[in-house]
Order: structure tokens, then sequence, then C-alpha cells
């Protein structure tokens, strides 16, 4: 028998019985569309978290203050004692090495910028002029912060595109004056729209002078201090200077935590690879189910088809011939249901690109590959047992439809 044989034949057999072959179809599609849309949604996923942190600056190593084992749940922390304080003269000695190219520190807080009688919230960024090349941000207008000494409280700001927007409207806004909490601040600058890092929309953020900021907030501490290193190489030695010079100003105590972009990153990269590869074999069970109904229907239509089966091995038709018979109708069935499923996930990974544009949804190629291949398995695998079945029919009794 001809393989274009076989293939006519289970064409036939699945058109006799066009509800139960359209069943099976269903479900093997929607087997085949969980894992691919699932699987692509993961992986726009981790594919979010590597832009975002792309987009903070290359080769950055984060200074926080506290360490991360200790900040909680400590003696210290029950009788309301605070990890020290970062300050700027930390963010000055940190800055006293070759393994730091720049250096920016950080200062955040929550504060109301007013208008000419229009005012709302803004989050206040207290920093220097060096936050605009590490965290890699756009100026659409104006200056950025000046190149002076970080210990200097100039009253300047750089506000984001919607406080531009909101305050000012289609009026030019550098030159004005705007009031901060209780100070005035003249804006020297607009920045560029962003959208969102990390959560954080640079849109709605006020940018002053690091040493302002701490004026405004009535604070001496830093919220972070930003260093970017000359370059990879360079990060474990930075890392150390970190460490040495904390330890020298803070009596002895590494009482920091330090991040790099790379750890971080890698951390989030496994833990969403892992959840990526979680989701597509919970998705994959239901492709075993339709496996098992392949099986069953097959099994119920052998026994309909016991005459059919008895004639052609009276023609002269070998076990293997049967077997392959009907393994082919559920290769068949398998291959029209996966690409059906393909089609099926690739639609759904379109669509919520619609609804979120930020998601790369394409799936990547393994996850078509294994979704498609497990089909095939899962087809091939549940049409054993019925194909066996078939293939032991004595003929005589088949065909007296015993």
């Amino acid at each position: 028998m001809r393989p274009l044989d076989a293939i006519g034949f289970a064409v036939t057999s699945l058109g006799g019985n066009r509800v139960r072959t359209l069943l099976m179809l269903l479900a093997m599609a929607i087997g085949v569309a969980a894992v691919v849309l699932l699987t692509g949604i993961g992986n726009g996923a981790r594919l979010y978290i590597v832009d975002q942190f792309a987009s903070l600056g290359t080769n950055l190593v984060i200074v926080i203050p506290g360490r991360a084992e200790t900040a909680s749940n400590t003696p210290a922390t029950l009788v309301g004692e605070t990890p020290r304080d970062l300050t700027l003269d930390d963010a000055r000695a940190l800055a006293r090495s070759e393994t730091v190219r720049r250096l920016t520190p950080l200062s955040v807080g929550e504060m109301t910028i007013a208008w000419r009688g229009k005012e709302r919230q803004i989050p206040l960024f207290g920093s220097t002029a060096s936050l605009l090349e590490i965290h890699h941000l756009r100026l659409e207008r104006g200056t950025f912060l000046p190149e002076e000494d970080m210990e200097i409280a100039r009253p300047v700001c750089v506000i984001g595109a919607k406080v531009y927007r909101e305050l000012f409207g289609q009026q030019n806004a550098l030159g004005e004056l705007v009031r901060l909490g209780g100070f005035r601040c003249r804006v020297i600058g607009i920045l560029g729209s962003e959208g969102r890092s990390l959560g954080l929309d640079t849109e709605e953020m006020v940018i002053v002078p690091v040493a302002f900021a701490q004026m405004l907030l009535n604070t001496e501490g830093l919220f972070r201090i930003l260093i970017e290193a000359r370059d990879l190489a360079t990060i474990d030695r930075l890392k150390a200077h970190i460490n040495a010079t904390i330890a020298k100003r803070h009596y002895g105590e590494e009482d920091v935590t330090i991040i790099t972009q790379d750890s971080v990153l890698a951390t989030f990269d496994k833990i969403l690879q892992v959840l990526t590869l979680t989701v597509a074999a919970i998705a994959g069970i239901s492709l075993v189910v339709a496996g098992i109904l392949i099986m069953n229907v097959m099994l119920m239509a052998v026994a309909q088809r016991t005459a059919e089966i008895g004639l052609c091995k009276a023609l002269g038709a070998g076990r293997l011939q049967i077997m392959a018979l009907l393994v082919t109708e559920a290769l068949l069935l398998s291959a029209i249901g996966g690409l059906v499923g393909l089609a099926l996930g690739f639609a759904g990974s379109w669509l919520a690109v619609q609804f979120y544009p930020t998601l790369n949804t394409t799936p990547p190629s393994w996850a078509i590959a294994a979704a498609f291949g497990t089909a095939l398995g899962t087809g091939f695998l549940f049409s054993l047992l019925p194909a066996r079945r078939a293939a032991r029919l004595d003929p005589i009794q088949a065909l007296a439809r015993r």
C-alpha cells in the first residue's frame, strides 16, 4: 500500500463522521494553541523585564543603605533603629576610583508642584547631571541639571512631559518659576516622552539638584547611589571598592546592599524561564487529554469498522498495514489539529499585543516546535492501542461482525 493510499483512506474515514472528527480536531487545536499562547506571553514578559533593566543603563551598580539579609526582623528594627543613611559625603568618597565612570546620588520623595493656580502631586527626584547619561533619559528642550558640586542646592528643575502639559499647556515653560513645597524653583528643561521604566512614569517626574531635594524633603539621607562602572570587567573591583569605602566611613560596618544590573537581570530571567516552562507544561496536559480522546474515539471506531478491517485483511493486508492505516489516520488528525492550534495561538498572541502593546508575545521557535511535535507524538502514541487491537482481529470473525 502506497503512503498516498493510506492518507486517502484516512481522509475518507475522517470525513465519514464529521462531528467526531471536528471534536477531536478542536481538542488537539486547543491544546496546541494554549502552549503557543502561554509560552509567547511568558517569553514576552521576560523580554519586557530585560528591556526595562536595559533602560536603566549599562554596567550599572546600585548601592542601597542597609544590608538586605538584616534589613528586617532584627533587634535593631524592633527598637526602632534604622540602617545608617548614605550621605553625599559617602557618594563623593565612592566616586574616587578608576573603576567609576559615572556616579549620581538619588534622593526621592513626593512633592506638590504649582504654577499660577495649577498644582499636582509629583515624584521628586534629587540627583546630579550624571543621571541623564546613567538612566538614559532624553531631554526634549532646555538643559539638564548643571555640572557643579553636588552640595550646591541650586533652585532649578527639569520637569516631565506630562507635568509640562498639565501645568503650562502650550505655553513656554523654560525660565518660568514654579513652586515646589514652600520654595520657588526655575524650570530649565523638559524631559522627552520616555514611557515607563520599572513602573516609574518618567513623564510625571520632576528632577532637581540633590542638595535642593534634601532641603525640600528635610532629609540628609540618600535613597540610592547609582554607579556606572567603566566596563563589565571592572564591576567586581568596583564592588570591593564600595564595601571597603563604606566600611571605612561607617565604623567598620559594610551596612549597604550592592545590586548589579546583571545579577538582578539573571535572577529575573531564570525565574521567568521556569514560569514559562511550567505554564507550557500545564498547557501541554491538554494535549495529553486530547490524545486520550483520540484513543477512546479510535477504539470505538475500530468496533464500528470491524467488517471493514476484516475485508482489508481478507484481501491480503497484513498487521503492519492495518496498524499503518489507523496510525496514519491519527497522525493526520493530530497534524491538522496542530496547524489549526498554531493559527489560533498566533491569533491570540496578536490579540494580546493589541491590548498590551509593550509585550512582545511572539512565541519562541522551540515552543512552536514542541507544541506541534507533542501533538503528533500524543496522536501517535495513543493510536497504537486501537491499531494493535484492529491488527489482531481475525478476518473471518471480523467479516461476520463478531
